[in-house]
Protein backbone atom coordinates (compact mmCIF):
# COMPACT_ATOMS: atom_id res chain seq x y z
CA UNK A 1 0.00 0.00 0.00
CA UNK A 2 1.38 3.67 -1.07
CA UNK A 3 0.56 5.99 1.77
CA UNK A 4 -0.14 9.64 1.15
CA UNK A 5 2.17 12.63 1.83
CA UNK A 6 1.60 16.21 1.56
CA UNK A 7 2.85 17.04 -1.55
CA UNK A 8 -0.06 17.53 -4.08
CA UNK A 9 -1.43 14.01 -2.38
CA UNK A 10 1.70 12.44 -4.16
CA UNK A 11 2.66 8.86 -2.82
CA UNK A 12 5.81 8.52 -0.34
CA UNK A 13 9.42 7.25 -1.94
CA UNK A 14 9.55 3.77 -1.98
CA UNK A 15 12.88 2.46 -2.02
CA UNK A 16 12.59 -1.62 -3.10
CA UNK A 17 16.00 -3.30 -4.23
CA UNK A 18 15.81 -3.95 -7.95
CA UNK A 19 16.50 -6.57 -10.16
CA UNK A 20 19.35 -5.62 -12.41
CA UNK A 21 21.28 -4.96 -8.60
CA UNK A 22 21.00 -8.58 -8.04
CA UNK A 23 21.64 -10.45 -11.13
CA UNK A 24 25.16 -11.33 -11.98
CA UNK A 25 26.76 -9.07 -14.36
CA UNK A 26 27.51 -11.41 -17.34
CA UNK A 27 23.61 -13.04 -16.63
CA UNK A 28 21.65 -12.78 -20.28
CA UNK A 29 18.52 -10.72 -18.65
CA UNK A 30 21.03 -8.36 -16.57
CA UNK A 31 22.45 -7.73 -20.47
CA UNK A 32 19.33 -7.37 -22.10
CA UNK A 33 18.36 -4.91 -19.37
CA UNK A 34 21.30 -2.53 -20.11
CA UNK A 35 20.27 -2.55 -23.51
CA UNK A 36 16.97 -1.44 -22.51
CA UNK A 37 17.81 1.14 -20.39
CA UNK A 38 19.94 2.40 -23.50
CA UNK A 39 16.41 2.81 -24.85
CA UNK A 40 14.92 4.39 -21.69
CA UNK A 41 17.13 6.70 -21.77
CA UNK A 42 16.70 8.04 -25.54
CA UNK A 43 12.73 7.85 -24.87
CA UNK A 44 13.21 9.86 -21.56
CA UNK A 45 15.60 12.32 -23.17
CA UNK A 46 18.55 12.20 -20.42
CA UNK A 47 21.72 12.61 -22.74
CA UNK A 48 19.80 15.75 -24.72
CA UNK A 49 18.86 16.97 -21.00
CA UNK A 50 22.48 15.95 -19.61
CA UNK A 51 24.66 17.55 -22.45
CA UNK A 52 22.45 20.93 -21.95
CA UNK A 53 23.03 21.20 -18.31
CA UNK A 54 27.22 20.96 -18.96
CA UNK A 55 27.32 23.31 -21.92
CA UNK A 56 25.53 25.95 -19.89
CA UNK A 57 27.48 25.74 -16.68
CA UNK A 58 30.29 24.88 -17.63
CA UNK A 59 30.62 27.27 -20.44
CA UNK A 60 33.92 28.28 -21.63
CA UNK A 61 35.66 24.70 -20.32
CA UNK A 62 38.54 23.63 -22.50
CA UNK A 63 38.93 19.95 -21.01
CA UNK A 64 36.58 19.74 -18.25
CA UNK A 65 37.06 16.90 -15.09
CA UNK A 66 34.00 14.37 -15.13
CA UNK A 67 32.68 11.85 -12.66
CA UNK A 68 29.50 9.77 -13.48
CA UNK A 69 28.25 7.71 -10.46
CA UNK A 70 26.38 4.59 -11.07
CA UNK A 71 27.77 4.50 -14.75
CA UNK A 72 26.85 1.41 -15.34
CA UNK A 73 28.86 -0.18 -18.72
CA UNK A 74 29.38 3.87 -19.87
CA UNK A 75 26.83 4.44 -22.57
CA UNK A 76 24.78 7.08 -20.80
CA UNK A 77 28.02 9.03 -20.61
CA UNK A 78 29.11 8.00 -24.22
CA UNK A 79 25.65 9.15 -25.45
CA UNK A 80 26.92 12.66 -23.51
CA UNK A 81 29.91 12.73 -24.96
CA UNK A 82 28.81 12.68 -28.10
CA UNK A 83 26.34 15.67 -27.69
CA UNK A 84 28.91 17.73 -26.40
CA UNK A 85 31.12 16.80 -29.66
CA UNK A 86 33.04 20.28 -30.87
CA UNK A 87 31.81 22.39 -27.53
CA UNK A 88 34.90 20.69 -25.37
CA UNK A 89 38.45 20.60 -27.00
CA UNK A 90 38.60 17.07 -24.80
CA UNK A 91 37.45 15.78 -21.33
CA UNK A 92 38.79 14.05 -18.12
CA UNK A 93 36.19 11.32 -17.37
CA UNK A 94 35.86 8.80 -14.53
CA UNK A 95 33.14 5.99 -14.74
CA UNK A 96 32.33 4.86 -11.18
CA UNK A 97 30.01 1.82 -10.39
CA UNK A 98 30.33 -0.84 -7.78
CA UNK A 99 29.82 -3.77 -10.88
CA UNK A 100 32.50 -4.35 -13.04
CA UNK A 101 30.03 -3.81 -16.16
CA UNK A 102 31.76 -0.81 -18.11
CA UNK A 103 32.08 -2.05 -21.63
CA UNK A 104 35.31 -1.56 -23.01
CA UNK A 105 34.50 -1.26 -26.73
CA UNK A 106 32.96 2.09 -25.84
CA UNK A 107 37.01 2.93 -24.98
CA UNK A 108 37.92 3.52 -28.46
CA UNK A 109 34.69 5.49 -29.23
CA UNK A 110 35.85 7.56 -26.28
CA UNK A 111 39.08 8.50 -27.29
CA UNK A 112 37.77 9.05 -31.15
CA UNK A 113 35.48 12.58 -29.36
CA UNK A 114 38.92 13.23 -27.09
CA UNK A 115 37.99 12.05 -24.10
CA UNK A 116 40.23 10.30 -21.65
CA UNK A 117 38.20 7.62 -19.68
CA UNK A 118 38.90 5.85 -16.59
CA UNK A 119 36.43 2.95 -15.12
CA UNK A 120 36.23 2.70 -11.49
CA UNK A 121 34.79 -0.43 -9.41
CA UNK A 122 33.91 1.10 -6.23
CA UNK A 123 30.46 2.44 -4.65
CA UNK A 124 29.80 5.83 -4.91
CA UNK A 125 30.26 6.93 -0.90
CA UNK A 126 33.72 4.59 -0.61
CA UNK A 127 34.71 6.46 -3.74
CA UNK A 128 33.89 9.61 -2.60
CA UNK A 129 35.33 9.54 0.47
CA UNK A 130 38.83 9.07 -1.24
CA UNK A 131 38.32 12.39 -3.02
CA UNK A 132 40.00 15.57 -2.50
CA UNK A 133 38.26 18.75 -2.67
CA UNK A 134 36.99 20.42 -6.00
CA UNK A 135 39.00 17.32 -8.23
CA UNK A 136 35.67 17.17 -10.60
CA UNK A 137 34.47 20.14 -12.38
CA UNK A 138 31.15 18.07 -12.41
CA UNK A 139 29.56 14.74 -10.78
CA UNK A 140 26.85 13.55 -12.85
CA UNK A 141 24.27 10.89 -12.12
CA UNK A 142 21.65 9.47 -14.12
CA UNK A 143 19.17 6.78 -12.90
CA UNK A 144 20.60 6.30 -9.85
CA UNK A 145 20.07 8.36 -6.69
CA UNK A 146 16.60 7.39 -6.48
CA UNK A 147 18.08 3.80 -5.24
CA UNK A 148 19.29 5.25 -2.04
CA UNK A 149 16.97 5.72 1.18
CA UNK A 150 16.86 9.32 2.47
CA UNK A 151 20.07 8.86 4.75
CA UNK A 152 22.47 7.16 2.65
CA UNK A 153 21.28 10.01 0.03
CA UNK A 154 22.04 12.23 2.51
CA UNK A 155 25.21 10.66 3.21
CA UNK A 156 26.47 10.76 -0.70
CA UNK A 157 25.45 14.17 -1.25
CA UNK A 158 27.62 15.39 2.04
CA UNK A 159 30.50 13.34 0.26
CA UNK A 160 30.10 15.14 -3.28
CA UNK A 161 29.85 18.81 -2.26
CA UNK A 162 33.10 19.12 -1.55
CA UNK A 163 34.22 17.07 -4.18
CA UNK A 164 32.82 19.45 -7.47
CA UNK A 165 31.74 22.53 -8.44
CA UNK A 166 28.73 21.14 -9.80
CA UNK A 167 26.50 18.26 -9.49
CA UNK A 168 23.74 17.08 -11.43
CA UNK A 169 21.33 14.30 -11.27
CA UNK A 170 18.65 12.96 -13.43
CA UNK A 171 15.97 10.57 -11.86
CA UNK A 172 12.79 8.91 -12.31
CA UNK A 173 9.91 11.62 -11.27
CA UNK A 174 7.49 10.17 -8.79
CA UNK A 175 3.51 10.89 -10.33
CA UNK A 176 0.84 9.39 -11.81
CA UNK A 177 2.08 9.58 -15.50
CA UNK A 178 5.64 7.76 -15.38
CA UNK A 179 3.68 5.16 -12.93
CA UNK A 180 1.21 4.93 -15.91
CA UNK A 181 3.77 4.22 -18.47
CA UNK A 182 5.92 2.13 -16.76
CA UNK A 183 3.05 -0.65 -16.83
CA UNK A 184 3.58 -0.23 -20.52
CA UNK A 185 7.48 -0.86 -21.54
CA UNK A 186 6.49 -3.63 -23.41
CA UNK A 187 5.64 -1.64 -25.74
CA UNK A 188 8.84 -0.14 -26.97
CA UNK A 189 10.58 -3.75 -26.33
CA UNK A 190 11.79 -4.02 -22.89
CA UNK A 191 12.48 -7.25 -21.19
CA UNK A 192 11.09 -8.54 -17.72
CA UNK A 193 13.74 -7.43 -15.45
CA UNK A 194 13.57 -3.61 -16.85
CA UNK A 195 9.49 -3.66 -16.61
CA UNK A 196 9.61 -4.88 -12.81
CA UNK A 197 12.30 -2.54 -12.22
CA UNK A 198 11.04 0.29 -13.77
CA UNK A 199 8.20 0.48 -11.62
CA UNK A 200 10.63 -0.23 -8.32
CA UNK A 201 12.54 3.37 -9.49
CA UNK A 202 9.22 5.40 -10.39
CA UNK A 203 7.71 4.51 -6.50
CA UNK A 204 11.50 5.91 -5.24
CA UNK A 205 11.72 8.93 -7.49
CA UNK A 206 11.14 12.42 -6.46
CA UNK A 207 9.07 15.57 -6.48
CA UNK A 208 9.80 18.86 -5.37
CA UNK A 209 12.70 19.55 -3.83
CA UNK A 210 13.52 16.51 -2.25
CA UNK A 211 16.66 16.55 -3.25
CA UNK A 212 17.72 20.24 -2.19
CA UNK A 213 16.34 19.17 1.59
CA UNK A 214 19.23 17.15 1.47
CA UNK A 215 21.45 18.73 -0.06
CA UNK A 216 24.70 19.93 2.66
CA UNK A 217 24.87 23.48 1.98
CA UNK A 218 22.33 25.56 0.31
CA UNK A 219 24.27 29.19 1.38
CA UNK A 220 27.33 28.59 -0.83
CA UNK A 221 25.26 26.96 -3.73
CA UNK A 222 22.57 27.43 -6.30
CA UNK A 223 20.08 24.59 -6.13
CA UNK A 224 17.58 24.30 -9.28
CA UNK A 225 15.01 21.40 -8.88
CA UNK A 226 12.46 20.63 -11.21
CA UNK A 227 10.64 18.10 -13.74
CA UNK A 228 11.98 17.66 -16.98
CA UNK A 229 10.15 15.96 -19.75
CA UNK A 230 7.15 13.62 -19.34
CA UNK A 231 8.49 11.23 -16.57
CA UNK A 232 12.28 12.94 -15.20
CA UNK A 233 13.54 14.74 -12.63
CA UNK A 234 16.33 17.37 -12.60
CA UNK A 235 18.67 18.39 -9.78
CA UNK A 236 21.37 20.83 -10.05
CA UNK A 237 23.95 22.25 -7.73
CA UNK A 238 26.33 24.73 -8.92
CA UNK A 239 28.81 26.17 -6.32
CA UNK A 240 28.45 29.99 -6.03
CA UNK A 241 31.49 31.48 -7.07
Amino acid sequence: MFRHNTIRGSTERIVEPELLDELPPQDRRARRSRVDLQRLNKWMNHSATMAAVLDQKLNGAVSPRIVELGAGDGHFLLSVARRMQGRWASADATLVDQLDVFDPQFLTRFRALGWSVCPEIAGACEWLRQLPRETADALVCNLFLHQFQAEALGELLRLAAPACRLFIALEPRRSWLPRLCGHCLWFIGCGPVTRHDARISIRAGFLAREISALWPDDKNWELIERPVGLFSHLFIASRKK
